[in-house]
């Protein structure tokens, strides 16, 4: 494994990208749920566990973010 080191602008990159993946997500399956007549409260209980994990990893990479930013 070659030693990168990560930059804000990487970190960026990455953050931008998962919260694009989650917005895209919910948007799909939202628009999945409603064509098969699933209602929207069943859908996100079903959608939460994920959810919960994207936000936490993407609050781990802003604070990475941060503390790279403060140290520059």
């Amino acid at each position: 494994m070659a030693d990168n080191p990560v930059t804000a602008e990487t970190l960026t990159e990455v953050i931008v990208e998962m919260k694009k993946y989650r917005d895209r997500l919910v948007n799909e399956t939202m628009e999945a749920a409603k064509k098969a007549k699933l209602s929207k409260k069943a859908t996100m209980a079903k959608l939460e566990p994920q959810l919960t994990n994207i936000d936490s990893k993407l609050q781990l990479l802003l604070e990475q973010q941060a503390n790279l930013t403060a140290n520059n």
